[in-house]
Protein backbone atom coordinates (compact mmCIF):
# COMPACT_ATOMS: atom_id res chain seq x y z
CA UNK A 1 0.00 0.00 0.00
CA UNK A 2 1.43 3.51 -1.00
CA UNK A 3 0.86 6.16 1.57
CA UNK A 4 2.23 9.59 2.14
CA UNK A 5 4.07 10.71 5.03
CA UNK A 6 2.30 13.77 6.68
CA UNK A 7 5.40 13.24 9.72
CA UNK A 8 8.39 11.57 10.44
CA UNK A 9 7.87 7.97 11.28
CA UNK A 10 10.87 6.02 12.56
CA UNK A 11 12.42 2.90 10.18
CA UNK A 12 9.75 4.36 7.54
CA UNK A 13 10.68 7.29 6.06
CA UNK A 14 10.64 11.29 6.62
CA UNK A 15 7.50 13.75 6.51
CA UNK A 16 5.95 14.25 3.05
CA UNK A 17 7.83 10.86 1.46
CA UNK A 18 5.64 8.74 -0.56
CA UNK A 19 6.77 5.28 0.99
CA UNK A 20 5.37 1.36 0.58
CA UNK A 21 4.32 -0.50 4.11
CA UNK A 22 2.32 -3.10 4.32
CA UNK A 23 -1.45 -2.45 4.14
CA UNK A 24 -2.37 -3.91 7.43
CA UNK A 25 0.24 -1.01 9.29
CA UNK A 26 -0.89 1.81 7.04
CA UNK A 27 -4.42 1.07 7.81
CA UNK A 28 -4.56 0.25 11.52
CA UNK A 29 -2.03 2.40 12.62
CA UNK A 30 -0.11 5.08 10.28
CA UNK A 31 -3.44 6.59 8.86
CA UNK A 32 -6.03 6.70 11.90
CA UNK A 33 -2.97 8.19 14.15
CA UNK A 34 -2.81 10.65 11.31
CA UNK A 35 0.67 10.06 10.62
CA UNK A 36 0.01 9.05 6.62
CA UNK A 37 -2.43 9.41 3.96
CA UNK A 38 -3.65 7.29 1.18
CA UNK A 39 -1.82 7.81 -1.94
CA UNK A 40 -4.28 8.69 -4.65
CA UNK A 41 -3.55 10.09 -7.69
CA UNK A 42 -5.00 13.54 -6.65
CA UNK A 43 -3.09 13.52 -2.81
CA UNK A 44 -0.03 12.82 -5.69
CA UNK A 45 -0.95 15.73 -7.36
CA UNK A 46 -1.40 18.03 -4.02
CA UNK A 47 1.87 16.53 -2.47
CA UNK A 48 4.15 18.15 -5.57
CA UNK A 49 2.33 21.32 -5.74
CA UNK A 50 3.07 21.87 -1.76
CA UNK A 51 6.90 20.60 -2.27
CA UNK A 52 6.64 22.92 -5.28
CA UNK A 53 5.72 26.16 -3.51
CA UNK A 54 8.02 25.58 -0.27
CA UNK A 55 11.29 24.42 -1.75
CA UNK A 56 12.70 27.78 -1.34
CA UNK A 57 11.13 27.07 2.81
CA UNK A 58 12.77 23.43 2.79
CA UNK A 59 16.37 24.59 1.42
CA UNK A 60 16.37 27.68 4.14
CA UNK A 61 15.99 24.84 6.96
CA UNK A 62 18.58 22.68 5.43
CA UNK A 63 20.73 25.28 5.24
CA UNK A 64 19.76 26.15 9.05
CA UNK A 65 20.68 22.50 9.87
CA UNK A 66 23.71 22.47 8.25
CA UNK A 67 25.09 25.23 10.11
CA UNK A 68 23.78 23.64 13.00
CA UNK A 69 25.87 20.86 12.66
CA UNK A 70 28.92 22.46 11.76
CA UNK A 71 28.86 24.55 15.47
CA UNK A 72 27.58 20.78 16.89
CA UNK A 73 30.79 19.56 15.37
CA UNK A 74 32.78 20.84 17.69
CA UNK A 75 31.43 19.44 20.83
CA UNK A 76 32.56 17.02 23.39
CA UNK A 77 30.38 16.03 26.28
CA UNK A 78 31.60 14.43 29.31
CA UNK A 79 28.83 12.34 31.03
CA UNK A 80 28.87 11.56 34.67
CA UNK A 81 27.54 8.68 36.04
CA UNK A 82 27.58 6.22 39.18
CA UNK A 83 29.59 2.95 38.64
CA UNK A 84 30.91 0.18 40.21
CA UNK A 85 34.28 -0.31 41.26
CA UNK A 86 34.83 -2.44 38.12
CA UNK A 87 33.16 0.88 35.82
CA UNK A 88 30.14 -0.79 34.80
CA UNK A 89 26.98 1.83 35.47
CA UNK A 90 24.48 1.47 37.45
CA UNK A 91 21.37 1.51 35.08
CA UNK A 92 22.66 3.14 31.36
CA UNK A 93 22.92 6.50 29.90
CA UNK A 94 20.52 7.38 27.35
CA UNK A 95 19.69 10.20 24.70
CA UNK A 96 18.27 12.20 27.16
CA UNK A 97 21.35 12.95 29.37
CA UNK A 98 23.40 13.73 26.12
CA UNK A 99 20.46 16.02 25.93
CA UNK A 100 20.91 17.58 29.03
CA UNK A 101 24.42 17.53 28.67
CA UNK A 102 24.19 19.60 25.34
CA UNK A 103 21.70 22.24 26.43
CA UNK A 104 24.15 22.76 29.76
CA UNK A 105 26.43 23.80 26.75
CA UNK A 106 23.83 26.10 24.80
CA UNK A 107 22.15 23.64 22.40
CA UNK A 108 18.59 22.96 23.01
CA UNK A 109 17.32 19.71 21.22
CA UNK A 110 14.63 17.59 21.47
CA UNK A 111 15.98 14.09 22.89
CA UNK A 112 14.15 12.16 20.00
CA UNK A 113 16.32 13.21 17.60
CA UNK A 114 19.36 11.32 19.37
CA UNK A 115 20.57 7.89 18.67
CA UNK A 116 23.13 6.07 20.51
CA UNK A 117 24.25 2.84 18.29
CA UNK A 118 25.36 0.54 21.36
CA UNK A 119 23.78 0.39 24.86
CA UNK A 120 26.08 2.67 27.23
CA UNK A 121 26.31 0.27 30.16
CA UNK A 122 30.23 0.95 31.41
CA UNK A 123 32.99 3.54 31.55
CA UNK A 124 34.13 4.92 27.86
CA UNK A 125 34.03 6.90 25.10
CA UNK A 126 30.91 6.70 22.78
CA UNK A 127 29.39 8.04 20.09
CA UNK A 128 25.95 9.55 19.70
CA UNK A 129 23.97 10.56 16.14
CA UNK A 130 22.27 13.80 16.29
CA UNK A 131 19.53 13.97 12.85
CA UNK A 132 18.79 17.72 12.57
CA UNK A 133 17.23 17.21 9.28
CA UNK A 134 16.58 14.44 6.84
CA UNK A 135 20.09 14.90 4.89
CA UNK A 136 21.56 16.40 7.73
CA UNK A 137 23.41 14.41 10.97
CA UNK A 138 26.27 14.74 12.73
CA UNK A 139 27.74 12.32 15.16
CA UNK A 140 28.57 13.92 18.67
CA UNK A 141 31.86 11.85 20.70
CA UNK A 142 31.49 11.45 24.42
CA UNK A 143 33.17 10.31 27.11
CA UNK A 144 31.40 8.42 30.39
CA UNK A 145 33.13 9.20 33.54
CA UNK A 146 32.68 7.79 37.04
CA UNK A 147 31.35 9.84 39.51
CA UNK A 148 33.76 9.86 42.98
Amino acid sequence: MEIILKEDVANVGYKDDIVTVKSGYGRNFLIPQGKAVIASDSAKKVLAENLRQRAHKVEKIRNDAADFASKLGSVSLTIGAKTSSTGTIFGSVTNIQIAEELAKKGFELDRKIIYIKEPVKEVGNYKALIRLHKDVSVEIPFEVISEK
